[in-house]
């Protein structure tokens, strides 16, 4: 084996085992070549793996900073309610509804959803709590013709368990969006954000029934330290 890569994967296990817990630094590249008795190359491409696999991140005048690899997959082109997604990865999550109310739809709401203007539609804020912070906010429009009655209590839960076994609603496809954006007054107010943070990912969702309703209209947004993006994708010959 590669001295490199030894030297990888000892360093490696020494951040899984948090020797080097999120948000410290690596030993200097001085101290790394004294450490193990090797060339500054071989300690840089090392250190170059480490970054390739997500547990670094250089930074210049500081060095190698360990990133918190305690991220949860969203799944990018699935179609899963979070609740779905707490249970099959054992997110510790907690729910609290910051707002739930009916609004007039906007001529803004009109064109990205289609709903008549001035109609009734639900305006629904959940803050997604982990290990006691906010890293999930989650901005929710749903038209009141489709859903007359929206209880809290199930907003706090699962929306799609209700709509589909309580409402009996055909849940079937959904046109996203991914993007990420600065951070505004709002999303501060009400994530765990620090200084630092400036960024957020947002995923915006247009969700349709099986009769191609669209009957909700979802921006998610992620802290960025908590989260990876992830899908499956097969080549296809065009």
């Amino acid at each position: 084996m590669n001295k490199f890569r030894e030297i990888f994967l000892d360093l490696e296990q020494k951040i899984i085992n948090k020797e080097y817990p999120p948000q410290s630094l690596l030993p200097s590249e001085n101290q790394l070549i004294q450490m193990y008795g090797v060339s500054r190359e071989t300690i840089r491409k090392a250190l170059n793996l480490l970054k390739n696999a997500g547990y670094i991140q250089k930074k210049q005048g500081k060095g190698s900073i360990v990133l918190d690899m305690n991220r949860f997959d969203f799944p990018i082109s699935g179609l899963t309610s979070f609740k779905e997604l707490q249970n099959a990865q054992h997110i510790p999550n907690e729910t609290h509804v910051a707002e739930l109310k009916k609004i007039a739809v906007s001529p803004k709401l009109h064109q990205i959803t289609d709903w008549p203007v001035a109609s009734e539609a639900w305006k629904l804020i959940r803050q997604r709590k982990i290990d006691g912070e906010v890293v999930i906010l989650d901005r929710d429009y749903l038209n009141a013709g489709i859903i007359p009655l929206l209880p809290e209590k199930k907003a706090q839960d699962s929306l799609f368990q209700y709509f589909e076994n309580e409402l009996g609603l055909e849940i079937s496809y959904a046109q996203k969006e991914i993007t990420v954006e600065p951070v505004n007054k709002e999303i501060r107010d009400l994530m765990t954000l620090t200084p630092e943070d400036q960024h957020v990912v947002i995923v915006r969702s247009l969700v349709y029934l099986e009769d191609t309703r669209c009957f909700q209209y979802s921006e998610s947004i992620h802290r960025l330290d908590k989260f990876r993006f992830v899908d499956f994708a097969r080549r296809r010959r065009v």
